[in-house]
């Protein structure tokens, strides 16, 4: 990536305190960009505008749709980018699941999506750009993965048409296999390291992916202004091995 390519540029990041969120933060920064970090823990976002080297901060509940909708009107100036990494997976057995956070989970991504491209794609100038993540984990069955199976399927297709509504703002989709981030860390616990150890023997590219990884992606997806409507997948080979 050139130097300075986001100079004068405004980029939103929700989910900005932590992992990808931040990581992509720290390379728009690097890129040039103005930030905007929003996240539900102000404490978090102080310490991560501090870390990237400066940044405007918002707390909010992105599911919050009332309050997403009255945080992009209240936006002093237009934006340019708006890079989205709320929200987190359910995973669950059929016979173990809890339907109530299954129901949260499934309907979390889809309407996050909608939401922040309806209230955010009209403050966002011509060719700028709204980007989401997903997952490909769900692609292959696998026993605990129905919810997250339902996401990874529907967002792709959601994000293409919602990219024909809002063109000419941009809208894309990164789906990822598993990303070295304190999420995933919270997730599998004790499983980590274990985890960890069977993906750098796995994948062909012989590491983990980590958040930069991501947030490189994420900051050319804004650069490149031809891309719009697309998933770009981010696993590091994961779905090409046997046991993924």
């Amino acid at each position: 990536m050139a130097e300075r390519q986001l100079s004068g540029q405004r980029v939103v990041v929700l989910g900005g305190s932590a992992g990808i969120g931040m990581a992509t933060a720290r390379l728009a920064r690097d890129a040039g960009a103005e930030l905007v970090l929003v996240g539900r823990d102000r404490e978090k976002l102080e310490r991560a505008a501090t870390e990237v080297g400066g940044a405007d901060t918002a707390s909010l509940d992105a599911g919050d749709h009332e309050a997403l909708a009255s945080f992009f009107a209240g936006l002093e100036a237009p934006i340019d980018h708006v890079m989205v990494t709320a929200g987190r997976p359910y995973y669950g057995a059929l016979a173990d699941i809890d339907l109530h956070r299954a129901q949260e989970g499934i309907a979390e991504h889809p309407l996050l999506m909608l939401a922040v491209a309806r209230f955010a794609a009209p403050v966002t100038r011509p060719g700028g750009s709204l980007t989401f993540m997903g997952g490909t984990g769900g692609r292959r069955p696998t026993v605990g993965l129905g919810p997250a199976a339902g996401v990874t399927a529907a967002l792709p297709r959601l994000a293409a048409n919602v990219a024909l509504e809002v063109a000419p703002v941009r809208v894309n989709l990164i789906a990822a296999g598993f990303v070295d981030t304190p999420l995933s860390a919270e997730i599998l616990g004790d499983e980590l390291e274990e985890r960890r150890a069977q993906l750098r023997e796995s994948l062909p590219i012989g590491r983990v992916v980590v958040a930069e990884d991501v947030g490189a992606l994420a900051v050319h997806l804004m650069v490149n202004t031809a891309l719009t409507g697309a998933t770009f997948d981010i696993d590091g080979g994961q779905q090409l091995t046997a046991s993924n």
